[in-house]
């Protein structure tokens, strides 16, 4: 795995940080040995005490790994000096100028928290179906879930937010394939580059803002659809989907927001159900917005991926800071009001169906019932009035206090703190190309011999595993790889194709002249160098 390493930039940070003085365990080593970690699914440095560190340390031509406290030690060591992102804008730039691409995925994913250090915002953990504590990042990746770069929130901000305040700027200024004002001008359809989120993000107004302010385009599904279109509008299309061609059945009109021309593409599944996809991005082909669209879920099962096998959500350490107090925010005493306001509105529902089925009661009763059922409507309806005496209370209460405000002007006890996510997002860009690595070499496999990806994601996982020989010769200037075989013939055909492809990448060990090169332990050839 380590050439997919390297070519996916995990040595590229040296222009970036300054290497430690007069250490046994330098740069070069803790960042090789964390990408060996996270690729063990070893998730954090006390899982490193069931290890042996002699057999380890082999791997990165050392003695011994680092024990627990000492790579935390180093952690923080890198994290003093705030280079990550740099780092991380830097690599993405290379990765998206390598793969030429102009459609991004932007979601958010959130990291519960649950220390009482810090007080941070609640927010809703679809996974868990409850509001807690936590992070919110906000990923963007391209249509196969590779990801770029990841942008932390201050406290409680939202998809819309985020897009409009960092995302595109780093993506126009810093990521993003540059197009020149004169092509812009030549093809007024073109957009800088097109971005794809859910209906979390979707605003009419913020679409218009993308486009005239920064030439953006988006790509989202519709929100509040309710009108079917016409059968005899749909048209059968084949659209290939994860190397299979689907036939679907797609639709096209063009909607009009304050002058602006909105596309609206429907994709028929069932007699009873469309679904509905809006871009402002008029070059692209009508197979190629659904191919586009429905590629988002790469970016779900992207996540469930990294939080399973990669525990994304893990933090080495917790730093505590003091957010800026300029930040506006939600204003909590707002926030319990409404919530009051909700629950009284709920119980004035109540009543009223509760008041409703008494009156149909008493109609088809007799004479006799009717003083009781008189009386029960006299009660609901004295309950009726207290409970809007209290609405019209709260609304009022609620009018006091402005929806946002200032950090500083919080109650000292509930005033939002964060956490320093220097640490977490240098873990994350080491998990990236990690994660970047593996899929890498799982595609190259795929393609050759497996059919099923979660047949090749587990050979990948079992080959990272697998014990072999380490040979080298300084004479020669290498470093062999003899990997042990695997549990089937077809496995073993793979794993020979994997270290051919490795060995062709002419790549040498981080910090030595010793060429890598990869062969099966039981090859006739690795035999004869062992005698």
């Amino acid at each position: 795995m380590l050439p997919a390493l390297l070519a996916q930039g995990l040595m590229d940070y040296k222009p970036h940080y300054e290497k430690f003085k007069d250490a046994y365990y330098d740069l070069d080593t803790i960042i090789l040995f964390l990408s060996f970690m996270y690729l063990c699914r070893i998730h954090n440095a006390e899982q490193l005490r069931h290890l042996c560190p002699g057999e380890f340390g082999k791997l990165l031509g050392i003695d011994r790994i680092p024990e627990a406290k000492c790579l935390r030690n180093k952690l923080k060591q890198i994290c003093i000096q705030n280079k990550t992102e740099q780092w991380c804008m830097t690599q993405a730039r290379e990765w998206v100028k390598l793969e030429g691409t102009t459609i991004f995925y932007v979601d958010g994913h959130p990291k519960v928290y649950c220390g009482d250090q810090a007080h941070l915002g609640k927010k809703h953990i679809s996974r868990l179906k409850l509001c807690m504590p936590a992070i919110m990042e906000f990923w963007v990746n391209n249509h196969q879930g590779m990801p770029y770069f990841v942008v932390t929130g201050e406290v409680n901000e939202k998809l819309g937010e985020m897009i409009s305040d960092q995302i595109i700027p780093r993506l126009k200024d810093q990521i993003a394939l540059p197009i020149s004002e004169q092509e812009l001008l030549d093809d007024p359809d073109l957009p800088c580059f097109t971005i794809t989120f859910d209906r979390e993000g979707y605003s009419l107004k913020a679409f218009k803002k993308y486009w005239e302010k920064d030439r953006v385009a988006v790509l989202t599904y519709n929100k509040n659809v309710k009108d079917k279109w016409p059968e005899d509008e749909f048209h059968e299309y084949t659209v290939p989907i994860d190397g299979m061609n689907i036939k679907m059945e797609l639709a096209e009109r063009e909607i009009e927001f304050e002058g602006m021309k909105i596309r609206e593409v429907r994709e028929k599944s069932s007699p009873s159900h469309q679904t509905s996809i809006l871009t402002t991005n008029r070059k692209l082909d009508i197979i190629w917005i659904a191919i586009y669209m429905f590629s988002r879920w790469c970016q779900e099962n992207f996540f469930k991926y990294l939080r399973q096998e990669y525990d994304i959500d893990k933090m080495m350490y917790y730093v505590v800071k003091q957010i800026n107090e300029g930040i506006m925010v939600v204003n909590p005493i707002h926030s319990k009001l409404t919530q009051a306001l909700k629950k009284t509105r709920e119980k004035i529902s109540r009543k009223h169906a509760q008041l409703h089925v008494s009156k149909e009661e008493n109609v088809n009763s007799s004479l006799e019932t009717t003083p009781r059922y008189l009386q029960k409507q006299m009660k609901l309806t004295n309950q009726l009035n207290q409970l809007k005496t209290e609405e019209q209370k709260l609304l009022e209460q609620r009018k006091e206090h402005p929806y946002k405000i200032a950090v500083k002007n919080m109650p000292e006890n509930e005033k939002y703190t964060k956490l320093d996510m220097e640490g977490k997002l240098f873990q994350n860009m080491i998990k990236m190309i990690c994660y970047r690595a593996e899929t890498t070499v799982a595609l190259l496999l795929n393609s050759e011999i497996y059919a099923k990806q979660e047949e090749v994601r587990s050979l990948v996982k079992s080959i990272i595993k697998s014990k072999g020989n380490i040979v080298p010769d300084y004479q020669q200037k290498t470093l062999t790889i003899e990997m042990y075989t695997q549990s089937s013939p077809r496995n073993n055909r793979a794993l020979e194709k994997l270290c051919e492809l490795l060995t062709e990448s002419q790549s040498t060990y981080p910090g030595t002249e010793l060429r890598l090169i990869y062969k099966l332990a039981t090859n006739s050839s690795a035999r004869d160098q062992e005698v």
